[in-house]
């Protein structure tokens, strides 16, 4: 699908066909549209496959005076109950005439531009455009980043109540979702330093200081992603250990208990049998019994002083 946008009195709005100085924005594109691009915008086709690539990393390239700056953006999805997040590239062409975003999927970056969210941007400064994406990507990433430190807090403290198999699944689907964050953030972070060096785009004075801004976030995106997969790192470990322990006592109290029982089992046992000559006090019934309580208690005391309960 492509959808044509222009900014109409500093706020962006759909336009019906194509204008220069519009940006183009292109979702999973059928393969007429992806002709079209092609041949009426003079797209390098190289450039295009590596915009359609689902599994292309964050770069920056350059072919007969178009720009490929390809960024790996967060995405949110709900499983069922749970929300994962991940990430997906997104590719935006710098042309003479436009700026062309290009997404396999939907993603609410560019949905925000579209739906005029984004205030003040207008789409015929092509450098200005692409690095306000660029601030809302980064702004995105801290945005979710909180959100999964919110998410941890919650699920650690439902472990220190209970240890469940659901918890610790949905620690696991964090630790992954900080491990894609923190690839992707270190990708895009060399892109953009690639792009302030000024060999692919030109950079006026406001927009150095608006890339400036962008670096800025992505550096505290990256260490606030490495903070929070360090912690829950370490979290998992502790409550790994924690189980460990957890199941080592149940062991232990187990076998304790197994001890005590067996006591009155042994003596009933040596009663029963039919021996000539008999047992001591072997005409009392309340005998047994008696022996058998003071002996599990003198092993109860016996445990306890070893650390057994």
């Amino acid at each position: 699908m492509i959808n044509y946008y222009k900014t109409v009195n500093g706020r962006i709005e759909e336009i019906k066909e194509y204008e220069q100085g519009c940006w183009i924005n292109c979702v999973a594109p059928e393969d007429d549209e992806v002709q079209y691009l092609l041949d009426f915008l003079k797209i390098p086709p190289e450039l295009m496959r590596s915009a359609l690539d689902d599994e292309e990393s964050s770069h920056v390239d350059s072919e007969d005076d178009t720009t490929l700056i390809i960024i790996d953006v967060p995405v949110v999805e709900r499983v069922s109950k749970f929300v994962t997040y991940s990430t997906m590239p997104i590719g935006i062409m710098i042309t003479d005439k436009n700026v062309i975003t290009v997404a396999i999927h939907e993603n609410t970056i560019l949905s925000e531009f579209s739906e005029g969210v984004v205030k003040n941007v207008r789409t015929d400064y092509k450098t200005h455009f692409v690095l306000h994406i660029m601030l809302r990507m980064a702004t995105k990433y801290l945005q979710y980043l909180k959100q999964i430190d919110k998410v941890s807090n919650r699920i650690e403290r439902q472990l220190r109540r209970s240890a469940k198999n659901k918890e610790l699944h949905q620690l696991l689907d964090i630790e992954k979702s900080l491990v894609y964050f923190s690839s992707s953030l270190k990708a895009d972070e060399l892109t953009l330093e690639k792009i302030m060096r000024g060999r692919f785009i030109k950079l006026y004075d406001e927009d150095q200081d608006l890339l400036e801004d962008v670096l800025i976030e992505i550096k505290q995106a990256v260490d606030m992603a490495a903070i929070h997969l360090n912690i829950l790192t370490n979290t998992m470990d502790v409550f790994a250990s924690i189980i460990s322990n957890n199941l080592n006592i149940v062991m232990k109290i187990q076998a304790s208990l197994t001890l005590l029982v067996s006591v009155p089992t042994v003596i009933s046992g040596f009663y029963g049998m039919n021996i000539i000559g008999g047992l001591p006090f072997d005409k009392f019934w309340w005998f047994p019994i008696a022996l058998s309580g003071v002996l599990m208690l003198v092993m109860y005391i016996i445990l306890k002083k070893k650390d057994m309960f």
